[in-house]
């Protein structure tokens, strides 16, 4: 039985990947968030221990702060980078694939360099982990079951559905920015996919999107929710206008399940109490 480690587990996307994990039987998960942090100063100590007593034998490293505003800068290094490079430093030594949870916030605004405090403290992680022999994986907007603890940082489409139920009016920033928004279930398939063909793949990172740059415009309409727009003063400096992973930037052989349409479609049906469903499917 394979022994599997996730961090961040009780997260969106952890959650998502534990579940997933455990349909098969032959897989051993071991969850971990960020207790480790609260336990004591030696918390690296802690953690390394932690790494030797459990053994596992793939680290999927989905845990961090994923507050894009946060601006403290020793909390957001801590967790998004130093406890990063334990796991890193570890997995080189006992050859254990790692496979680590980016983010797209390391394009930044001009396709080069982070333009937040979360952008660097991502950026520099996956830096480490790929000099390691690691695999990166940038994910792009992801939406979907399992996110309604994230609060403030939960998707546009969450929050969205939060304000239409509550009666509130739903605002969109003008010039009709456009964002890459990914099902968290095709970012699951990513992440097991890396693990898989490891050998291959390590030493990289990787987009990890749907391919198609879509306005909040057509995911309302997707949703059939009436919006209204913020004045041109409301957008914040430094924020992007367009998104889109590239293709050639994907994982080799790896593609989404799911494009825009079917992944909002079976995510409102999931908003709306019905099962999620995988019925409505896009070729590539």
């Amino acid at each position: 039985m394979t022994r599997v480690l996730v961090t961040g587990a009780s997260g969106f996307i952890g959650k998502n990947l534990v579940s997933e994990l455990k349909k098969q039987l032959n897989y051993k998960v071991t969850e971990i968030d960020d207790e480790y942090f609260k336990s004591s100063k030696c918390w690296k100590k802690e953690l390394f221990q932690f790494l030797e007593a459990t053994k596992p034998e793939v680290v999927f490293h989905v845990g961090a702060c994923s507050d894009t505003l946060e601006r403290q800068v020793n909390y957001m290094m801590t967790r998004n980078y130093e406890s990063t490079k334990v796991l890193a430093n570890w997995s080189k030594k006992n050859k254990v694939p790692l496979v680590y949870s980016s983010s797209a916030a390391s394009y930044g605004t001009n396709d080069k360099f982070p333009s937040n405090l979360y952008g660097w403290s991502k950026y520099v992680a996956e830096d480490y982990v790929i000099s390691t022999g690691g695999i990166a994986l940038r994910y792009f907007n992801v939406y979907g079951p399992g996110e309604e603890n994230k609060g403030k940082m939960s998707s546009f489409l969450y929050q969205a559905f939060q304000k239409h139920l509550n009666g509130q009016k739903i605002h969109l920033f003008p010039g009709k920015p456009k964002r890459d928004f990914v099902y968290v279930k095709d970012v699951v398939s990513a992440n097991i996919f890396a693990w898989k063909n490891f050998e291959s793949l390590r030493f990289k990172y990787y987009d990890v999107g749907s391919g198609e740059a879509s306005s909040f415009e057509r995911l309302m309409e997707l949703m059939k929710y009436d919006y209204e727009y913020y004045e041109e003063d409301k957008i914040p400096q430094g924020y992007q206008f367009y998104t889109k992973s590239n293709k050639n930037k994907w994982l080799t052989g790896w593609k989404p399940k799911h494009s825009v349409f079917s992944g909002v479609n079976n995510y409102k049906k999931y908003l709306y109490g019905a099962s999620d469903s995988d019925d409505q499917v896009s070729n590539f």
